[in-house]
């Protein structure tokens, strides 16, 4: 069972290197039309999730983390900053943000952008599965964004849950803080569903057995 409660400051850094790795080879082949498409994030194409995602990592890198700065308003302007950029420097930016970033982040001992990290690999899922991708949350970086997941889902104060995975390499996972006079929530499912149930991600055509919590409860990222 995943419980290590302890952090590995590193581990973002290797989640971002890894995912630019797997992530650019396809946004770079990808028809410029294709970025034109929706994605799960209301309101938002795939275009303007990525520029989201550069422009984030790149406030990081170069410590521009005023207050409010990953709020919703803030984040349209950024995307809307860059709405007149051609895609190659969008994702110039974005790959920029993935190799740079992890190193800033490692060196903040709060861990307070750790959950940063989380957010852009399953934004990279958004991307992923816009385009018609297999494995929009999951693939090669599974390993990695689950442990962080573990961490992140306790400083987000999400109750307890146990997770029997189908797939992977992780068969049980533990998440949440456990509450007083509370059992622990149950979740049955692959690993992907799992992702999307904590990242507020639609669960059509998914299939799970949840126990003891809410969907809602679950969510990160709010």
């Amino acid at each position: 069972m995943c419980t290590n409660d302890t952090r590995d400051p590193w581990l973002p850094d290797r989640l971002l290197r890894t995912e630019r790795d797997l992530l650019m080879p396809l946004l770079r082949r990808t028809p410029e039309e294709a970025y034109e498409l929706r994605t799960a994030c209301p309101g938002w194409t795939a275009r303007q999730v990525l520029a989201h995602c550069g422009a984030a990592l790149v406030r990081i890198v170069e410590d521009r983390l005023e207050e409010g700065v990953f709020l919703p308003e803030a984040n349209a302007c950024d995307v809307a900053e860059r709405e007149d950029w051609p895609l190659g420097r969008i994702l110039d930016e974005l790959e920029r943000g993935l190799t740079e970033a992890g190193p800033v982040i490692a060196g903040r001992e709060d861990g307070r952008l750790d959950a940063v990290a989380l957010g852009e690999w399953v934004h990279a899922g958004d991307v992923r599965e816009a385009f018609g991708e297999p494995g929009a949350y999951c693939g090669k970086a599974l390993e990695l964004a689950l442990p962080l997941l573990t961490v992140t889902s306790r400083k987000r104060e999400t109750p307890r849950l146990v997770g029997v995975l189908e797939d992977g390499t992780t068969p049980q996972i533990s998440l949440g803080n456990e509450i007083a006079g509370r059992p622990p929530a149950t979740f049955k499912g692959d690993a992907s569903t799992l992702i999307r149930i904590y990242a507020g991600r639609p669960l059509v055509r998914t299939r799970y057995e949840l126990t003891g919590a809410t969907e809602h409860e679950l969510l990160i990222y709010r």
